[in-house]
């Protein structure tokens, strides 16, 4: 059973702390960074994922070898990853192996060596990484079309670099990033388990309390000017693939969780989507149809995919495009209304169920915004979302003006 109490401290370096109390004999710890792609140099690009990957290759007590087994002999697992703004290590393991995690991941983010020996071997299995992804035009169009819509700006490029990057970086690149870029007051440690919250202090206090402070004084570059774009590109592949989309709200804007509610009824996870029974239950157009708003630091992204028979394309464009112009000009009904509502808030209650899922959550929203939303207020604020709110958001972000496409024939 989980409460809504969650329980934070913060280290005298500046790393915060917060816990989640459960029943359960498995826990779940991780280690968020306010870092990512988008904080790399031209030169970088690649870098923050580069490290991501190399952090587990031996700190100054463990090699390789040692550092994946001091989890995986207790049966956890340990992993990480990398997004334009964040950098994540976490890890799964039974609640008393606590220490073990705890110890663990304070030795692989500070006292990683990065022998150029791995560092080499890395390098390869990031460009067949890179390839697998230029295989696959599905999820090459997400990186395209970012960086078609923020062309120009950091946050434009793709997280896992190019090949002629990766073969460029070595020890000293890694060692410069880290010491530009991680910041003790932008890491936050994310706990979900049965632990009394003292003894998790005592375990954070041991084992990353005597990291150095490192204070982030600067700020991430803005992106301003958005201008819409159209590209086609030949990719002669057997399906025509196509983004169509805009910028949207930052983090930190009003109107976020109504666009998550919009994007949400419009192509979110649950196959009643309106871009799902549209292309795909009526008609069979298409297998995939999504839509996803992501919110950035300073700006946010809003897109639809899908993918459908070339014959088909322009069709399915045109239903994707009606189903924004009705979104901007019909208010949608009481009932309508209810059901979304409670549709997202029971996508939300299930999620909690995941505790690997939560832990990672309540990370997230404690290194952005300093605190946790208690669910009972969470869905307050759904609850009081009205068809002029959503009237409102589909006007500012479904504007046929405004939107961008990428297609790949």
């Amino acid at each position: 059973m989980i409460s809504s109490d969650f329980l934070t401290y913060t280290l005298g370096n500046g790393i915060r702390l917060i816990h989640q109390q459960t029943n359960s004999s498995v826990a779940h710890l991780g280690v968020l960074i306010n870092t990512g792609s988008r904080d790399e140099t031209e030169d970088e690009h690649g870098l923050a994922h580069f490290i991501e990957h190399s952090v587990f290759k031996g700190t100054r007590k463990r090699r390789a070898f040692h550092v994946l087994s001091r989890i995986e002999d207790v049966g956890g697992e340990l992993n990480a990853y990398t997004t334009k703004e964040e950098t994540t290590l976490h890890s799964t393991f039974l609640r008393e192996d606590y220490e073990r995690a705890a110890e663990l991941l304070a030795d692989i983010l500070f006292d990683s060596v990065y022998p150029q020996k791995e560092i080499n071997r890395e390098k390869e299995v990031i460009a067949e990484e890179i390839n697998s992804y230029k295989d696959s035009p599905s999820d090459l169009i997400f990186d395209e079309f970012e960086e078609l819509v923020f062309d120009g700006h950091p946050i434009a490029r793709n997280i896992l670099g190019t090949s002629e990057n990766i073969n460029k970086f070595n020890r000293d690149s890694i060692l410069n990033f880290i010491e530009k870029n991680y910041h003790t007051n932008e890491m936050v440690i994310s706990s979900v388990g049965k632990l009394k919250f003292d003894r998790l202090i005592k375990y954070a206090e041991k084992h990353f309390g005597n990291a150095p402070a490192k204070l982030r004084t600067d700020s991430r570059k803005p992106f301003e000017n958005y201008q819409p774009g159209t590209r086609v590109e030949d990719k002669d592949t057997f399906q025509s693939h196509c983004m169509i989309g805009n910028i949207a709200y930052d983090v930190q804007h009003p109107k976020r969780i109504v666009m998550v509610l919009l994007n949400n009824i419009l192509g979110g996870p649950a196959m009643n989507s309106r871009l799902n029974l549209s292309l795909r239950e009526r008609r069979g157009m298409a297998y995939n149809v999504e839509s996803n708003y992501t919110a950035y630091t300073d700006t946010g992204l809003f897109n639809v995919y899908f993918g459908t028979d070339n014959g088909n394309f322009e069709k399915a464009l045109a239903l994707v495009k009606k189903e924004f112009k009705l979104l901007r000009d019909t208010k949608l009904g009481g009932l309508q209304l209810s059901k979304a509502k409670k549709q997202m808030i029971g996508q939300i209650a299930v999620s909690t169920e995941s505790h690997d899922d939560l832990m990672l959550a309540i990370g997230k929203s404690y290194l952005l915004y300093n605190r946790v939303d208690p669910l009972n207020e969470v869905f307050k604020k759904i609850e009081a979302i009205t068809d002029k709110d959503l009237l409102e958001v589909a006007n500012e972000i479904l504007d046929e003006s405004r939107l961008s496409t990428l297609v790949y024939r």
